[in-house]
């Protein structure tokens, strides 16, 4: 951080010596530096209104959840969607080339817009493995330097475009701080590239939008969220619960009440607060970001939370912020010595690159405008969806999240056994334990957030559909037949870990209940009913024909 300071000093004295060359041929005193200089003593807090701190808050937050999710990408990718994944990515493609016309040129772009087109798919693993390992790269470059420029997060962004279409908010995230930097230099504070108002206006903007479709999507939705009960069942029935979900489940009934509807009131009023001048804006960032610190404490929602937490940064300027910074060097000395330059009357002659600049972040605000329109129409309708896009890019999205709420837990739990006959009462079952996902009666919920396990997190959706609906649940049993390594590693335990492979896999689908404290079983979290089957025991000869209709090499093989 002090390089850049060093920076913003050199070009400091460079104008100082600039004006005492023009000052010392007029033979006249030089009044602008000693004015400058005199600026400086006096000017030891930083000005409103500014946002040269709020922009290395928001790229460093911005690379941190980027380090995150390519980390998970890295970590689970090949599993999920790699050469023998459950899920190969390299099918998928094959299907949208036939879909549009067996060609890959811009109509396959544009529907699937992913680089892993323009690589070579003899190898999807390394392809997968390379484009993580690349953000991840780039990503923690800014997250530990601060400083990033157009070229940085617009690779950033098209990476995790490759990889990961789905996370409409992350994209919309990523590329909204592409327009935060400069393009070329890697500055923490450059001083012909201040930040935005714009740009600054977009974070704004997103957060707006999070909050109104997701406070809009509850009230037009489930009932609960009206008579205000949702909170009674959500703690239980979350995706991924952890421990401190346990303990807020059993708060009484109107501490439950008062959790709704503090819900609303920051879903759907407090966004507002944005457009009501500096202080009121600051207030919704505080409170949004105390409300996300509230859902990351009482569930693992991956790091949905702390990315929203992102935009309602751009709420905060370089006065609010500076608390962040050490005084006297870095960043934050710049700012003070940038500021006190333009007391002065000391301001950069503007450039054609400050000038195309400044058409750029005007273009970027009509662009976000334009595909705001179908976004808007979505927040006022009575139809309203969420967690959609309306562009092949994501760059403007609808948002929303626990619309529904379910009123009861229930799990698809997979198990094996050795015994050659799966219908004789005397067959021993062994339940497989997933990474976090509630399985195990004793064991504590685990607490995983920022970081997200994606299998998990789909066996939790899995359970809310048949296995005709989710055929990869099937998939994942043909490989346990086989004790194959890969989705191993996405599990917690295997039951047959050093021993003959289970000769039968079966699904069986329960509902799952948090114990009261006291009052359970000793040592168990959960207590749990059985359902019935959720997929009937196969073994790899049942399977054989299944996974040849369905183009999945065979487990055995």
């Amino acid at each position: 951080m002090a390089t850049h300071s060093e920076s913003s000093e050199n070009t400091l004295r460079k104008r100082r010596v600039e004006t005492s060359k023009t000052h010392s041929d007029d033979n006249t005193p030089n009044n602008e530096e000693d004015t400058c200089e005199a600026k400086k003593k006096e000017l030891v807090t930083l000005q409103t209104g500014t946002y040269w701190l709020t922009r290395i808050v928001l790229l460093r937050s911005i690379a941190f959840i980027y380090f995150i999710a390519f980390t998970v990408a890295y970590n689970q990718n090949k599993q999920l969607i790699g050469e023998r994944g459950l899920l190969p990515c390299k099918d998928y493609l094959l299907s949208v080339k036939r879909y549009v016309g067996g060609k890959i040129d811009m109509s396959a772009f544009a529907y699937t817009p992913s680089i892993l087109w323009f690589l070579d798919w003899t190898d999807m693993d390394a392809n997968l493995d390379g484009i993580a390992l690349v953000g991840m790269a780039l990503s923690g470059f800014v997250l530990l330097t601060g400083t990033a420029n157009m070229i940085i997060m617009a690779m950033l962004w098209v990476l995790y475009h490759s990889l990961v279409s789905w996370e409409s908010q992350l994209l919309e995230t990523g590329f909204l701080g592409i327009f935060l930097c400069p393009v070329w230099s890697l500055s923490q504070v450059p001083p012909r590239c201040p930040p935005s108002l714009i740009s600054i206006w977009t974070f704004r903007w997103l957060i707006v939008r999070i909050m109104l479709g997701a406070g809009l999507i509850k009230i037009r939705g489930d009932r609960c969220w009206r008579d205000l009960t949702c909170m009674d069942y959500h703690y239980e029935t979350q995706p991924v619960p952890n421990p401190m979900s346990y303990y807020m489940h059993q708060s009484p009934w109107w501490f439950h009440r008062f959790e709704v509807l503090s819900n609303h009131f920051i879903e759907l009023i407090v966004p507002l607060f944005t457009f009501l001048g500096r202080r009121m804006c600051m207030v919704n960032g505080t409170l949004q970001i105390v409300f996300q610190v509230t859902l990351i404490v009482s569930g693992n929602l991956s790091f949905l939370n702390w990315l929203t937490i992102v935009p309602s940064l751009a709420c905060f300027d370089d006065a609010s912020l500076g608390f962040l910074f050490s005084s006297g060097r870095g960043a934050k000395q710049a700012v003070l010595d940038l500021q006190a330059e333009e007391a002065a009357g000391w301001t950069p002659k503007p450039t054609r690159g400050m000038l195309f600049r400044r058409v750029v972040n005007v273009a970027l605000g009509v662009l976000i405008g334009y595909l705001s329109v179908p976004v808007v129409l979505n927040l006022l309708s009575s139809k309203q969806v969420m967690n959609t896009s309306f562009d092949p890019l994501r760059i403007v999205n609808t948002y929303g999240a626990f619309g529904s709420i379910t009123k009861e837990r229930t799990e698809v739990i997979l198990q094996g056994t050795l015994n050659e006959d799966p219908k004789d009462p005397e067959a021993v079952w062994e339940e497989y334990q997933f990474l976090c996902k509630p399985g195990d009666l004793t064991r504590r919920p685990c607490l995983i957030s920022p970081y997200h396990y994606r299998l998990d997190w789909l066996m939790w959706f899995a359970a809310f559909q048949t296995y005709e609906q989710s055929e990869w649940v099937i998939h994942i049993a043909g490989r346990l037949l086989a004790n194959d390594t890969s989705i191993l590693s996405l599990m917690e335990y295997n039951p047959f870990q050093g021993r003959d492979n289970p000769r039968w896999v079966r699904g069986e689908h329960f509902k799952y209940r948090f114990t009261l404290p006291g009052s359970g079983p000793q040592g168990k979290w959960w207590v749990r009913k059985r359902i019935g089957a959720y997929f009937p025991a196969v073994d790899l000869v049942a399977l054989r024909g299944y996974f040849k209709s369905r183009n999945w090499p065979h487990p055995d093989l």
